[in-house]
């Protein structure tokens, strides 16, 4: 893993109205490295992503990107400069046949691009994904897990540096997640750099080289898995002993 900063965040601050939502966050992800972003609902955690993607204005605090400040690049520059995201609730567009949505994305990532090159692109994601045979279906009529799958098709037509997952697991069935795990591991062996929010601890464990946690919009741990899973003041806030429980019985994480 290189030890090159990809991602860093400085004393991010966001107030809506008179709820602070987030409060002087900072952390660093380094080039190939999966950070895991987790805590209660309403910790701050997708509005942290926000903040990242450009998507939340007037927040204070800094965000860098490979060295570079873009906490006042809009939103539309930030696929130029590598950086993708998934969102919570997939919205593809609804009359457009699944490779015409992951083609869109690869256009609009591609400076300069052909639309043969993105075509061929969208193809390679949508292989990637396990999608093929239905590259030619309207979004209605496929699964949530293809939904999903083509949410995440759609940032890798991008090509991304920096790869922004949120909730891709929600909804999903065992085997679906565990399908998902395998494509992020192996989005992640290719060198991208990935800050995933998750509330399934067991994709979580599987995929985080450390993890962040957020309670009430403030940073309360940053560490490795083993060390987080066995923070008091993050059983107490999130995890539970129901986890803890599980976790000295040798049985993994818990969802």
């Amino acid at each position: 893993m290189s030890l090159g900063v990809a991602l860093k965040v400085t004393d991010v601050t966001v107030r809506f109205g008179g709820v602070i939502a987030l409060h002087d966050v900072g952390f660093e992800v380094r080039t190939g490295e999966t950070v895991g972003l987790i805590g209660p609902n309403g910790a701050g955690k997708t509005t942290l992503l926000n903040v990242i993607s450009r998507l939340i204005r007037g927040a204070s605090g800094r965000v860098e990107l490979f060295g570079e400040d873009v906490s006042r690049v809009p939103a539309y520059g930030l696929p130029q400069r590598g950086v993708a995201r998934t969102f919570q609730v997939v919205q593809p567009f609804a009359n457009l046949t699944v490779r015409q949505n992951v083609a869109v994305a690869a256009m609009f990532a591609g400076s300069g691009r052909s639309k043969n090159d993105a075509a061929a692109e969208a193809d390679r994601a949508i292989e990637r994904t396990g999608l093929g045979p239905k590259a030619e279906m309207l979004p209605a009529y496929i699964t949530l897990a293809d939904r999903k799958r083509l949410e995440l098709a759609r940032t890798l037509a991008m090509q991304p540096r920096v790869l922004l997952l949120d909730e891709v697991m929600a909804g999903l069935n065992h085997v679906e997640i565990d399908r998902i795990i395998a494509l992020i591991r192996d989005i992640k062996a290719q060198g991208t750099t990935i800050v995933v929010v998750e509330h399934v601890m067991k994709v979580i464990a599987a995929i985080s080289d450390r993890i962040v946690v957020l309670q009430f919009g403030k940073k309360i741990a940053d560490d490795s898995p083993d060390r987080v899973f066995d923070d008091p003041a993050v059983v107490s806030a999130y995890l539970g002993e129901r986890f803890t429980r599980r976790r000295a019985a040798g049985r993994g994480g818990a969802t």
